[in-house]
């Protein structure tokens, strides 16, 4: 079930991805066992301490190939199998992607705080992308600690924390929706933990993954040749059936200026994507550089 093309322009556009109720109901059951055990040991280790149960999957090395990243009956590895979940991984990173790093975050009920709007890349700085996994296997109201991210901000290459002083963006979405809903972001997403005004802790599962190839030409191709037409300007508005239709959608929080710079952006993206551009090598010289010696991440 790979992502159609009309998909890819969408990730390209707003930098995410959203699959309401994708995870069966008895994977998301697990989840509510397995994931804040994963949190409990990795809260042990830090302490240097140790907590029983073989359940939740332990800290991996960065640069695990994801196939060997997880036992096919824990809770992430089940949700990862799910066809919609694998095929939309497979086509935005790749059929061996390895496995960067996971978390899982748990909001207590009325807890007002928040956390500051971050993304969570200061060294990826190039065309070629990560994509991260959020995963949330219970009901999620509105108010209820569904994190907050900022649709078409992944472009803007900002450091961590830099963007932390921006509040009440017109157009940012705090999650809410139905058990076993993934969000897959574009790695330099802006996003934040939101307050949790509800009576029950709000289970979320992060997971980050890393290509190790060219992302060049890797969803649905069935429909690309007649919806990419070279004809089409991103700047035009001459035909609703063509991708750039769907690369020029605007988001409230751009000015006149920002809007047509990340038009620009998304169509690097774009050409990257749809194998119009050269692929990176240096940042694929680099990523295995990192595989062999020191990865950061944040």
């Amino acid at each position: 079930m790979l992502l159609t093309t009309d998909q890819m322009a969408s990730f390209v556009a707003n930098g995410y991805l959203r699959f309401d109720a994708a995870v069966p109901t008895a994977i998301n059951e697990q989840a509510m066992v397995d994931l804040p055990l994963l949190l409990h040991r990795w809260l042990a280790q830090l302490m240097g301490t140790d907590v029983a149960g073989d359940a939740a999957p332990t800290t991996m090395p960065s640069g695990t190939t994801l196939a060997d990243a997880y036992s096919p009956d824990s809770a992430i590895g089940r949700m990862l199998a799910v066809p919609v979940i694998a095929g939309a991984v497979a086509s935005l990173v790749g059929q061996h992607p390895v496995f960067d790093h996971h978390f899982a975050h748990l909001k207590p009920p009325h807890d007002p705080s928040s956390q500051m709007l971050h993304c969570d890349a200061i060294v990826d700085r190039n065309t070629a992308f990560d994509i991260q996994l959020f995963w949330f296997p219970h009901d999620v109201e509105p108010g209820a600690g569904g994190t907050r991210f900022v649709p078409g901000s992944h472009l803007r290459q900002a450091a961590a924390n830099d963007v932390a002083r921006y509040q009440h963006l017109v157009g940012d979405q705090y999650f809410s929706g139905p058990a076993g809903t993934v969000l897959i972001f574009h790695h330099g997403l802006w996003h934040a933990g939101a307050p949790n005004n509800s009576d029950r802790q709000r289970v979320m599962g992060k997971i980050r993954l890393n290509p190790t190839e060219p992302q060049v030409r890797m969803w649905d191709l069935s429909d690309l040749e007649a919806r990419n037409s070279s004809r089409e300007h991103v700047f035009a508005t001459t035909d609703a059936t063509q991708v750039a239709t769907i690369l020029r959608q605007r988001q409230p929080w751009y000015s006149e200026q920002a809007y047509r710079h990340e038009l620009v952006q998304r169509s690097k993206l774009w050409r990257y994507l749809s194998g119009d551009a050269q692929f990176d090598l240096d940042w694929y010289l680099t990523r295995q550089r990192l595989r062999s010696g020191l990865h950061v991440t944040m």
